[in-house]
């Protein structure tokens, strides 16, 4: 991260203790630290991100009296992460930040739209703001067309699909292999690419034993070559069971690689099914695996989804887009702030 920065000129304040899991001493001492960088640099804005950093955060900024509070859900952890107990203080906690939250953003109408069902907040303090990212080095992969199957000793004509995420719960992996080993049975040639990292790694290398595909299968873990890494997959899955917007689909999209994915929160946002990739119920391996198997037979129909899948996205998930709209955002609520309060911007 400090690397990306400086290539912005921004230098980034790391917050030492602020860990996914709760912690009551080190989250206090993590609220006391985040209060007095407030006071000391008096930020006329603070938006946070992610659960534990939205709590303690948008907290921290409210007892210092920051002028503008925004916290963007870039999906959320009300379904499928916890017990109903724990789902149900996280639930009270978010209501209770709504209330001095000055606008909640979304990455995704179907995210807006379970925030409302839930009551955390009011209509008029939730806007969707989508996704933007650094798409421009994927729109030209496919010059680099070969580099990773030549890496993986795969030839030209090898069907090849991949799953881009974290190998934690909610991905639900075990789906895409079960799939895979279905493919598989109809399809000897093909391949399967696991790229990403996390938890359950053990857990599903286990699983690609039992089904017999060792042979077909690679974890490649974390890969920061993208571009190398999308240019040589037919199709790019997704099997999550709760997603806020599908970064790995947006991407592969801007790739022009046709998608296979779960109808979960915010992908039927993204992928329009039979135009721009194929949508399939959560935790059905047996439709995605037809899906997977039509569009390998059908090279034409991927090429057209592909070129599809970039116009969706592209330009209208890029990053000055994003850029654009948060700094519109941060004006408006500026100007209102200015108006109730006699706040000068």
């Amino acid at each position: 991260m400090r690397s990306f920065s400086e290539e912005f000129g921004v230098e980034p304040q790391l917050m030492v203790g602020l860990g996914r899991k709760i912690s009551p001493w080190r989250d206090l001492l993590v609220l006391i630290r985040l209060y007095r960088l407030c006071v000391r640099y008096r930020p006329h804005v603070v938006h946070t991100h992610t659960a534990k950093a939205g709590v303690v955060g948008r907290l921290a900024a409210y007892l210092a009296g920051v002028p503008v509070i925004v916290h963007t859900y870039h999906g959320h952890i009300f379904h499928g992460y916890f017990s109903p107990a724990k789902t149900w203080v996280f639930l009270a906690i978010e209501r209770w930040l709504g209330r001095f939250t000055h606008r909640l953003v979304t990455v995704s109408e179907a995210v807006r739209r379970d925030l409302l069902r839930l009551e955390i907040c009011k209509p008029d303090r939730v806007v969707v703001i989508p996704l933007g990212l650094q798409l421009e080095p994927l729109l030209s992969c496919e010059r680099r067309r070969g580099e990773l199957r030549s890496e993986l000793g795969l030839g030209e004509d090898t069907p090849l699909v991949g799953i881009i995420a974290r190998l934690v719960p909610i991905k639900a992996h075990e789906v895409f292999l079960d799939a895979a080993a279905r493919v598989a049975a109809r399809e000897p040639l093909s391949r399967f690419l696991l790229v990403g990292d996390g938890e359950r790694r053990g857990e599903l290398e286990a699983l690609v034993d039992r089904l017999g595909l060792r042979e077909r299968v690679q974890f490649l873990g974390w890969r920061e070559d993208l571009d190398r890494v999308l240019a040589d997959l037919d199709i790019v899955a997704l099997s999550s069971r709760n997603e806020g917007s599908p970064v790995c689909l947006i991407e592969a999209m801007a790739a022009a690689r046709s998608v296979v994915a779960t109808r979960a929160g915010g992908v039927g946002d993204v992928v329009e099914d039979g135009v721009t990739g194929c949508l399939v119920e959560v935790d059905n391996a047996q439709q995605m695996a037809q899906s997977i198997l039509a569009l390998l037979g059908d090279p034409k129909r991927r090429a057209k989804m592909g070129q599809a899948g970039r116009r969706r996205v592209y330009p209208g998930f890029s990053s000055q887009r994003l850029v654009d709209d948060i700094d519109r955002l941060y004006r408006e609520l500026l100007a209102e702030c200015s108006r109730d309060a006699g706040f000068r911007t």
